[in-house]
C-alpha cells in the first residue's frame, strides 16, 4: 500500500515522523510521503528535517518519501516553491488544492495544474475539466482523499479526472495515529468516490505510483 500525503508535527500533524512510519508499517505501507505544509518560511527545514529520519525509517520496511505540501501560498508563487522543493531534495512536491472547507485562494488549482514540478493535487474541490486537462498534459496527479470535509467533492474530481486522462491517487491526509487507513478504508474511500472494483484495484496498487521513481 502507498499514501503520499501524511503530517508530522513539522507542521500541524500528531506525530513523530518515526512513529508515523512504524504505525504505517503495521498496516501494511510499503511507501509512504511525508508531506508537511510548507511556505517560504519553512520549506527549507522541514525538508532537512525529514531527509534526517529517511535512513531509520527504512528499518521499518517502509520506503518514506521526503516531502512538502504548498499551502495557502499565492497563486503566482506556487510554481517557484514547488522548484525549491525540487531543487533541496522533496521526492514527492503536494498543492493544497481549492478545497471547498477551507479559503484557498483562487486559482490555486490551476497553478499547480500548469506546473510539471508538483505531483499531486491535494482535495482540489471542484476542479475544472480546463484543469484537469493541464494537470493531464503536466503529470499532476489528482487526489481521491479520506480526509473530513476534504472529502467533500471526491465524487466529482474522480469524474473530472477520468474524463480528463489524469493520474489519480487515493490518500489519507494523516493528521493524527487514527487517521491512516487499513486496506479495508482505502478501498472503501475509492469505491466511494465512484470507481468500481477493477478501477480501485489498479489505483491503489503500488503500479499506479510507479512514475515517482
Amino acid at each position: 500500500m502507498y499514501d503520499l500525503h501524511t503530517h508530522t508535527v513539522f507542521s500541524d500533524g500528531e506525530l513523530l515522523p518515526s512513529e508515523l512510519v512504524r504505525r504505517a508499517s503495521v498496516l501494511g505501507y510499503r511507501t509512504i510521503g511525508i508531506t508537511d505544509h510548507v511556505d517560504a518560511s519553512n520549506i527549507s527545514s522541514v525538508l532537512s528535517s525529514l531527509l534526517e529520519v529517511i535512513g531509520s525509517s527504512s528499518l521499518y520496511g517502509v520506503n518514506v518519501i521526503a516531502g512538502v505540501e504548498i499551502t495557502h501560498v499565492p497563486p503566482g508563487e506556487i510554481a517557484r516553491l514547488a522548484g525549491r522543493a525540487r531543487d533541496e531534495g522533496a521526492g514527492v512536491v503536494i498543492v493544497h488544492g481549492e478545497t471547498v472547507t477551507e479559503p484557498v485562494c483562487p486559482g490555486t488549482n490551476l497553478a499547480a495544474c500548469s506546473c510539471p514540478d508538483v505531483d499531486v493535487l491535494a482535495h482540489p474541490g471542484f476542479i475544472t475539466e480546463n484543469e484537469g486537462l493541464l494537470a493531464a498534459e503536466n503529470g499532476v496527479a489528482v487526489e481521491i482523499t479520506s480526509r473530513g470535509g476534504h472529502n467533500r467533492t471526491n465524487g466529482h474530481v474522480l469524474k473530472v479526472a477520468e474524463l480528463c486522462g489524469c493520474r489519480i491517487v487515493v490518500d489519507s491526509d494523516a493528521h493524527g495515529p487514527g487517521d491512516l487507513m487499513d486496506s479495508y478504508a482505502r478501498r472503501a474511500v475509492a469505491m466511494g468516490a465512484g470507481m468500481d472494483e477493477k478501477t480501485s484495484n489498479s489505483i491503489l496498487s503500488m503500479e499506479n505510483i510507479s512514475w515517482l521513481f
